[in-house]
């Protein structure tokens, strides 16, 4: 769709002026890619519907490449997907990533990369859903779009309202623990898109091979914004 390709264009031009994401100091030597396609035999090594021992995995990955931040994840076949039934199964499964996903603690907290106002939020409550979500519509000349945060915390959502404005470089949430984030290590999904196709609090963040066309043509490259060296295409 053009639409995407307009507002790609856009972001690339844009690109040195957005602020992170994320209220963390690193720099590119401190980002390691994550990898959960069926590529990464690590992932037989333990259980991934297990929670605790996926938040293992990613805290010690981390720590062994001396990263301060884990990254990855737009237009991955991934696998890790199937431990949840939200994701259907078989043929018709959803299991490819729409967003980027960055691994750091609980807690950490979240930024406006860009002037915006909240288009809108809810509790995404399934499991291995996206828990506490918040979604942000933006504008850059004539083209409209908007961002996606999902496993935050409930506290984010407290005080918000549709239509609130949310400045540049504004902390407006934060991460939440497995408890309350959709049941995942705590990890930031951040995804972008040009249509909301008239959904609210909630978008897709994973579809099937069947969808990837469509989905791909209104969401385009996260990082077009995160602007990570490691994850440029």
């Amino acid at each position: 769709m053009l639409v995407s390709n307009n507002l790609s264009t856009l972001l690339k031009r844009y690109h040195n002026s957005f602020a992170s994401v994320i209220d963390l100091s690193f720099n590119d030597d401190e980002v390691f890619v994550f990898d959960f396609s069926e590529r990464n035999n690590e992932l037989n090594s333990f259980d991934i519907d297990n929670i605790d021992q996926f938040s293992d995995y990613v805290k010690t990955k981390l720590h062994q490449y001396k990263c301060k931040i884990g990254a990855g994840g737009y237009l991955e076949n991934r696998i890790i997907y199937k431990r949840s039934k939200h994701f259907g199964e078989g043929n018709n499964s959803r299991i490819i990533h729409l967003g980027v996903d960055l691994w750091v603690d609980a807690y950490t907290r979240i930024i406006s990369p860009i002037d915006g106002i909240i288009h809108s939020f809810q509790v995404n409550d399934n499991y291995g859903d996206y828990g506490p979500t918040i979604i942000l519509e933006h504008q850059i000349e004539e083209e409209k779009f908007y961002t996606l945060y999902g496993h935050l915390s409930l506290k984010s959502l407290e005080g918000k309202s549709q239509g609130m404005k949310i400045s540049k470089g504004e902390i407006f949430a934060e991460l939440g623990d497995k408890n309350e984030n959709g049941f995942w290590a705590p990890h930031l999904h951040f995804q972008v898109m040009t249509d909301m196709l008239g959904k609210n609090g909630d978008f897709p963040g994973v579809v099937s091979l069947d969808e990837l066309d469509f989905y791909k043509s209104i969401c385009p490259d996260p990082n077009l914004i995160l602007n990570l060296k490691k994850l440029r295409l």
